[in-house]
């Protein structure tokens, strides 16, 4: 695996904050970079449509799963978990909670910037 500058940074913020997310483009190593610096937490992929479906219908079902955190994957294709996700992390501001990953995509940073923001 490459070395990469941003786990250093990833492990700072994440002891800093409850929530993280890792954005950029396809193929740069999001996932991989998420899954090395938290091994123990579950990975799910919004791309899975029953993943997504549940998501997005049962948000409150879909986040009462993951009571330890979880990563979770293309997280711009539910954009209601965000509101979700800020109630979550108020009522457990654990650090680390949340690894939130997406594209790179400026409706996902609106999302987090005005509901996730400190958080």
């Amino acid at each position: 695996m490459i070395a990469r500058i941003a786990e250093k940074l990833v492990r700072s913020y994440i002891r800093q904050f409850s929530a993280l997310a890792i954005v950029g483009s396809r193929q740069s190593g999001k996932i991989t970079l998420a899954k090395k610096v938290f091994p123990h937490k579950e990975y799910v992929s919004l791309e899975n449509p029953d993943e997504r479906l549940l998501g997005a219908t049962d948000t409150r079902a879909f986040l009462v799963r993951f009571t330890k955190g979880a990563i979770l994957d293309e997280v711009q294709n539910v954009p209601s978990l965000f509101s979700y996700l800020q109630q979550v992390l108020d009522e457990n501001p654990k650090e680390g909670l949340f690894i939130l990953i997406g594209s790179n995509n400026f409706l996902l940073h609106q999302s987090i910037s005005q509901t996730l923001a400190g958080r």
